[in-house]
This record gives C-alpha cells, sequence and structure tokens, in this order.
C-alpha cells in the first residue's frame, strides 16, 4: 500500500518542472505534502479512480479540505486521506 503511494507521489512529481518546485523528502506522507500546500491548488486523484482540485485549505491527520473545488467553485469538499492514491501540483505557469 505504501509503496504505491511512494510510486503515485513520484510519478505526481515527474509530471512538471520546477516554476514553483516540490521538494518531498523519504520521510513525507500524503499529509505532510498536502500540508506543505496549504493555500494552493492541488488535484487528488483518489482510490475511485476520480479526480478532484481546489485549494488546500486544512489537513488533520485523517481528512483534507479543499476549497473553491474545481468545477464547482462555489463549494468546498472534504476527502479522506486514506481515500487519496495521488497529489498532482502544478509546478509550471
Amino acid at each position: 500500500m505504501k509503496g504505491w503511494l511512494a510510486v503515485a507521489l513520484v510519478l505526481a512529481l515527474a509530471a512538471g518542472v520546477a516554476a514553483a518546485e516540490l521538494k518531498v523528502a523519504p520521510a513525507d506522507t500524503v499529509e505532510s505534502v498536502l500540508a506543505a500546500q496549504k493555500g494552493r491548488k492541488v488535484t487528488l486523484r483518489l482510490r475511485s479512480g476520480q479526480e478532484t482540485g481546489g485549494t488546500v485549505t486544512m489537513v488533520s491527520a485523517k481528512l483534507v479540505q479543499l476549497s473553491s473545488v474545481t468545477g464547482k467553485e462555489f463549494f468546498d469538499a472534504v476527502v479522506p486521506l486514506e481515500a487519496i492514491e495521488a497529489v498532482f501540483v502544478r509546478t509550471k505557469d
């Protein structure tokens, strides 16, 4: 399970080149990566295969809150961390 998460994060990182560099340490988790993105837009790929994006508002040990959800800008979303397969962060403009 953790192996798949690490692979997903590496693939997400490899997709972009640095305008706003993304740094991930070996000990990072989905929670720590999302906490570092607070106030920035991200896209989350869920284990269901769906993707949802928005601005990271709050991260806890179990949940992430996104505001201005992509396609539903007047809504917020709360996603369980255990449902997240990959985190995509835009690194170039």
